[in-house]
């Protein structure tokens, strides 16, 4: 399928694979059928009847996720409509995000993966918000993880991102991180770190250390990222001294909303926020249908 040019040209400025977005999509709205049909859509609803489908917030929040409800309404069968507000817009209860036209039986279709995307993804957005807003008299860059649903890490980054996050690494793949098994495996951090460089000469390389000394061995070795792992704050502060700039900077593990900004006044670089994806509560977002 391809969707209409505006949404294509609305999805591609926002780093989203249309491809894989699609396959998304048609995957939970077969999950939704189970193989036959809205069975009380078709008992209740005329096949011919048309109605107005208007999406609004119930609650405040940061919205992500509207290009993607606009691409379940286009393959369920909806090609009119009209975006209110744009990801990334602070919102309060009872705004209007989205309006859409067209037959009853494919709005309510579209409705429940329409509002499950909308709802995580602006849940991560807003979230997300809350740790930058917590750390804006600061220097430091509130970071994503690893730890996505299966499947929705594209756009789970993606709502990161309007929330005023940025990502860290998408795949093993496109940047190493040397963890505390690597380190065991390789048998030393130092060692570890030698090996992926010569290895993969032109990759970007993050050490992981869980003590000040393992610190000064991978500084010393030649590392630019060093992940500071379930370090306290005054270990952190530490390790910022003993860095002196010759290293970026990430804290993480340990870290909570009420103590994000002590651990960014360390002079850390970054603090890597798993609970912006694996941990957030969505955001209430409603349909409310009308008749024409």
């Amino acid at each position: 399928m391809t969707f209409s040019r505006s949404l294509s040209e609305l999805l591609s400025s926002s780093k989203l694979d249309l491809k894989n977005l699609e396959n998304l999509i048609r995957i939970a709205v077969a999950e939704d059928l189970d193989g036959a049909s809205d069975v009380t859509s078709v008992a209740t609803i005329p096949e011919a009847q048309s109605a107005i489908a208007e999406f609004w917030s119930r609650k405040p929040g940061v919205i992500a996720g509207i290009p993607i409800a606009c691409a379940v309404l286009e393959i369920c069968g909806t090609t009119d409509y009209e975006i209110k507000k744009s990801d990334g817009e602070v919102v309060s209860p009872n705004n209007l995000l989205l309006i859409a036209r067209g037959k009853t039986r494919s709005l309510l279709l579209a409705e429940r993966t329409a509002l499950n995307f909308m709802g995580r993804l602006s849940g991560i957005a807003t979230l997300t918000k809350s740790w930058v807003d917590e750390v804006a008299d600061t220097e430091v860059v509130i970071r994503d993880t690893r730890k996505t649903t299966p499947g929705l890490r594209e756009l789970e980054k993606y709502a990161v991102r309007m929330g005023g996050g940025e990502n860290h690494r998408f795949s093993l793949s496109d940047a190493a991180l040397i963890k505390d098994n690597h380190v065991l495996a390789a048998g030393g951090v130092a060692e570890a770190f030698r090996l992926v460089k010569a290895k993969f000469p032109n990759i970007s390389v993050e050490v992981e250390v869980d003590s000040l000394q393992q610190l000064r061995e991978v500084v010393e070795a030649g590392a630019d990222l060093v992940l500071l792992d379930n370090m306290s704050i005054e270990e952190c502060r530490a390790a910022v001294e003993i860095v002196s700039g010759r290293a970026k900077l990430e804290a993480s593990g340990g870290l909570i909303l009420s103590n994000a900004h002590a651990y960014a006044k360390t002079g850390v670089d970054f603090l890597a926020v798993g609970a912006l994806t694996h941990s957030v509560p969505v955001l209430d977002i409603g349909l409310d249908l009308r008749m024409e």
